[in-house]
């Protein structure tokens, strides 16, 4: 996504060489690695996070946007498109919001709300998933308020301080976000 694209709270916009630092920053806060990989939350570096930039700009079908608060214009996350399943019309999102003045605010809401509309309306894609695991109750929410539904339960999937933990499967389909369009977005 070249252009930028705004919500009432959010723009998505490029990743720019100035996000690199405060990137790192929000992939080393432990709530953000708790919620955000199945793998060991182990600590990001500062290396790692400076060849994912670099990649991106190296990306044909590059789908991540970093979100920026349009009231401060602060970069305060990240969200995009995972994977994209071109044949079958399914795309698979994430998000993370990782300054935590701006969590359970509203703002990850808007942001997700503005990447399904740009896939709806974009793309010929029929069906955007995303996976969460069953103790983020916060982005569990923020997903119902966007209009996913709990389509299945990976159970026990996660190991996380000491316990299992459910990963679920979300969705919306294109039906489902043209029926709830004049409601939610």
């Amino acid at each position: 996504m070249k252009n930028m694209f705004y919500g009432e709270k959010v723009k998505l916009r490029e990743y720019r060489e100035e996000d690199i630092i405060l990137a790192y920053e929000y992939m080393n806060d432990p709530e953000v690695l708790l919620n955000l990989s199945p793998e060991i939350p182990y600590p990001m570096t500062l290396e790692k996070e400076i060849d994912w930039f670099e990649n991106q700009k190296r990306l044909r079908d590059n789908y991540n946007s970093a979100i920026e608060s349009i009231r401060d214009e602060i970069y305060i996350g990240g969200c995009g498109i995972n994977e994209i399943d071109w044949k079958n019309g399914t795309a698979t999102v994430g998000i993370f919001i990782g300054h935590k003045g701006y969590r359970g605010k509203g703002y990850g809401t808007d942001a997700m709300k503005v990447l399904v509309d740009f896939l709806f309306s974009q793309t010929n894609v029929n069906r955007v998933q995303l996976f969460t695991y069953s103790f983020n109750l916060r982005a569990i929410k923020s997903y119902l308020k966007c209009g996913f539904v709990e389509e299945g339960r990976l159970r026990q999937r996660i190991f996380r301080s000491g316990e299992y933990h459910d990963e679920l499967v979300m969705s919306i389909l294109r039906e489902e976000y043209n029926k709830n369009k004049s409601i939610n977005f």
